[in-house]
């Protein structure tokens, strides 16, 4: 693309904004417009479900930059606006109300939203869902009025919130469909550490189930009945059910889309001038050899970066291993890798696993394929390497608390 050609990115999200801020550092010195459909600037979400909702963290330390760096880097910064259509034959963008803004390179990173619940009553007043800051207000006032409350969904975003409703003093109910919380993500061997930390919590946790309605009174949810005939009573039901990603604009514009926004692994979409980045993202992962769509926030900050490289006409391939991490209690972790329910044939854990101070490796072939350090720190960076490099390990030196892990890996 020439050098000042306009870019414009659809979704003022964190993906969004390190973009905009990587084509700044990398010289780019066109225009740059970013278009949200939020009325609040860029922000990150880790803290939603997190040090936000429980209170420990303040408001505008959320928020990836203060207004001063939009006017100092000149990112137009759109909020409140949305988006009707991409016009990809004459290169343009088109904002509800009909005003076009031309673009040389697109940036798609519309993100995703909350999975609804589709079952009777889930529609009544009190039912909850966890994406945008006014919905972590929501629940910040929730937690400081309700008695008990119940989660539907036992993944990261349902456990997250549950440990802040604990922490809260508010008793907390979670539902969830699998034998365990967390079980098509970790497998039995770690995700019962994660049941029994909440149940020691105080959490009351049941697995095996499935929610056939939301019970109202006087049209506000009251609680959860259960497939099996059982009610759960609560003075609200907060659902995490999954993220759907936001793909109708590309839809629409004719890219090519499953299971989000397909990409290669520079980013690029079916059409080589638009770009897509972030939760919205189905890239190909050279290193794993397939399409995969990642959802958390370092994937957002990093694969951004990439995407603005490859806008401007850098050699780029988007392969880094994918990383999340999570805050409950006293349990902290960080998780690096990729492994899909089945894509393991083996977990080695070192470390105390009773004791919630370990590292687990899930296994295939011998092969590093995924690592989780939990309440251990300063490992993830050699975690990383032994998934990136393939080597066929040692299994009883990987599970050797004593055995360095920069020397499990020749590579």
């Amino acid at each position: 693309m020439a050098a000042t050609e306009p870019i414009v990115i659809i979704g003022a999200s964190l993906a969004g904004v390190k973009a905009a801020e990587a084509l700044r550092e990398a010289g780019y010195a066109g225009a740059i417009t970013l278009i949200g459909d939020e009325s609040e600037p860029p922000y990150e979400r880790p803290p939603l479900s997190k040090q936000y909702l429980m209170g420990t963290q303040e408001r505008g330390k959320m928020f990836v930059h203060d207004p001063e760096w939009y006017r100092e880097q000149r990112v137009d910064l759109l909020l409140g606006s949305a988006v009707e259509a991409i016009d990809r034959e004459r290169g343009a963008v088109v904002l509800a109300g009909g005003r076009r803004l031309a673009y040389g390179e697109l940036l798609l990173t519309t993100g995703a939203r909350p999975r609804r619940l589709s079952v009777p009553g889930a529609d009544v007043e009190g039912v909850y869902y966890l994406r945008h800051v006014a919905d972590c207000e929501q629940l910040r006032h929730l937690f400081q009025t309700a008695s008990r409350v119940v989660l539907v969904g036992g993944g990261w975003i349902g456990l997250e919130v549950a440990a802040a409703a604990r922490e809260a003093g508010v008793e907390a109910t979670v539902v969830e469909m699998d034998a365990l919380p967390l079980g098509r993500v970790l497998g039995p061997e770690i995700a019962r550490v994660f049941a029994d930390l909440h149940r020691e919590h105080g959490v009351d946790l049941r697995t095996g189930v499935q929610v056939a309605e939301i019970l109202g009174e006087g049209g506000r949810a009251s609680g959860v009945l259960l497939a099996d005939g059982t009610r759960i009573e609560a003075d609200a039901v907060i659902v995490g059910v999954g993220a759907v990603p936001n793909v109708e604009l590309a839809e629409a514009a004719g890219l090519v889309v499953d299971n989000g926004v397909v990409v290669d692994a520079s980013l690029r979409t079916s059409d080589p001038h638009i770009f897509a980045a972030g939760d919205v993202a189905n890239a190909f992962h050279p290193l794993l050899g397939k399409h995969i769509r990642v959802e958390h926030w370092d994937n957002a900050r990093r694969q951004s970066k990439a995407a603005a490289q490859a806008m401007l006409g850098e050699d780029v391939a988007y392969d880094h291993v994918p990383y999340f991490f999570t805050d409950q209690y006293d349990l902290g972790m960080e998780y690096s890798g990729h492994i899909e329910p089945g894509g393991y044939d083996e977990v080695v854990v070192r470390g105390d696993l009773s004791a919630r101070k370990f590292v687990a490796f899930w296994l295939d072939r011998g092969r590093v394929k995924a690592g989780m350090n939990v309440n251990i720190w300063n490992v993830n960076k050699q975690i990383q390497r032994l998934v990136r490099s393939g080597d066929v390990v040692d299994k009883g030196r990987l599970a050797d608390p004593d055995v360095p892990l920069d020397t499990l890996s020749a590579s």
